[in-house]
């Protein structure tokens, strides 16, 4: 149910206000007649509009909601049915809530997208593109399937990439947070007792003590460095011009580059062979799916290649002339244009650059977890030296 503002006359002729839960408009005219009034003006309340409007569900909760619904709407289930039962099995009252708004804006007479668009950001573009595709070509049960497994694969994907980084991620801050309490607190309270015994320090102890008056003396200095240079990077960011040129130098990175791209190459591909597969017009799939990249180097040669099919050029051919994407792309989609199959090939070329992303992060991950431990290892052998070299100094003095 959703929250309804109402002005309403009585019998004798006064104004009545306040607030009603119902499905729809008409829910609010119906009980307030019932109740012997006379309404002048209905309206959504404001603020749960507002709220449910800026509210945003999580990737896994939507991608459940999408299951859900897709399961029941081509089990033949009315739509208005679906959302309805949808509601009720949601564990999470935002999800309901939302749920049942957008019931609300169907029985009030709005198509579902429409009804979707009035939350913009938990359903992206992509999403009512799709949705509207599917309910203009009378397959939206096919289309909430498709997008119920995309969203899952997505999200599927998403989980092995933290899972593969979380490690490293975690030595790393680790390795930082011991290697500043070891140069800033410990090694010179040891040191210390060194010192005062006025004898020659090797220089490897005197490097160490240098490093660390001098990090004890710029700890604020680098903190606000620090600072400044993430801010800076997020302002960067928010320009296209900059997030170009970054993107650019990080497709450049052997390995990282490879990632990023067949990532990219692969969401652009399952966008397409969803869109594609449910009926949608080439050039408005591949408006689309270009939307969806977001690398802007491949964000503009998939938009460049768009206008070159505009033109008349075969898809393979015009992504083949921008040197932008795998190759394994272009192959199954001139297979897929020859066949007259080309949302499963595209389908296909997706699995095959997830795989290749999936095997590249295996790769990279394996590289880095031995590589931190390495060098960790290697610092903390340095700093042992550092403190143990003036012992050994001594033992042989006193010999």
């Amino acid at each position: 149910m959703s929250a309804f503002r109402y002005e309403a006359v009585d019998a004798q002729g006064r104004l009545r206000q306040g607030l009603l839960d119902a499905d729809n408009v008409r829910g609010v005219l119906d009980r307030l007649r019932a109740d012997g009034l006379t309404p002048t003006a209905v309206d959504p309340a404001p603020d749960r509009a507002s709220a449910l409007s800026r509210a945003r569900l999580p990737a896994q909760a939507l991608a459940l909601l999408t299951q859900q619904l897709a399961t029941l709407v081509h089990a033949g289930m009315p739509l208005d049915q679906s959302l309805v039962a949808v509601a009720e099995q949601a564990d999470d009252a935002s999800v309901a809530k939302l749920v049942q708004a957008l019931r609300a804006h169907v029985l009030a007479g709005e198509s579902l997208p429409a009804a979707m668009s009035r939350y913009p950001r938990t359903f992206s573009p992509l999403y009512r593109g799709l949705i509207a595709a599917g309910t203009e070509t009378g397959r939206l049960p096919e289309v909430l399937t498709r997008l119920a497994a995309y969203l899952d694969a997505r999200l599927a994907l998403r989980q092995k990439f933290v899972v593969a980084l979380i490690y490293p991620a975690l030595v790393t801050i680790i390795a930082i947070g011991v290697i500043a309490v070891l140069v800033t607190y410990v090694v010179p309270q040891v040191v210390s007792v060194y010192q005062q015994s006025r004898q020659t320090l090797p220089l490897l102890t005197q490097a160490l003590i240098a490093v660390s008056a001098f990090f004890r003396a710029t700890g604020a200095v680098w903190l606000v460095v620090a600072i400044a240079a993430a801010i800076a990077l997020i302002a960067a960011l928010r320009r296209e011009r900059m997030r170009a040129r970054i993107h650019v130098a990080l497709l450049r990175v052997p390995g990282v580059g490879r990632l990023a791209a067949s990532l990219d190459t692969a969401r652009y591909a399952s966008t397409l062979a969803i869109l594609v597969g449910s009926g949608a017009p080439l050039l408005r799939s591949l408006d689309a799916a270009a939307d969806v990249v977001r690398m802007i180097p491949l964000a503009r040669a998939a938009r460049t290649g768009t206008a070159l099919v505009r033109e008349g050029v075969s898809l393979s051919r015009a992504l083949k002339e921008q040197k932008a994407f795998p190759p394994v792309l272009i192959h199954l989609i001139a297979n897929g244009e020859q066949s007259g199959a080309l949302a499963p090939m595209l389908e296909r070329a997706a699995q095959e650059l997830e795989r290749e992303a999936e095997r590249r992060l295996a790769w990279i991950a394996a590289l880095i977890q031995p590589t931190l431990i390495v060098a960790m290892g290697a610092i903390v052998l340095v700093l042992v030296l550092a403190v143990m070299l003036p012992i050994v100094t001594m033992n042989q003095l006193v010999r």
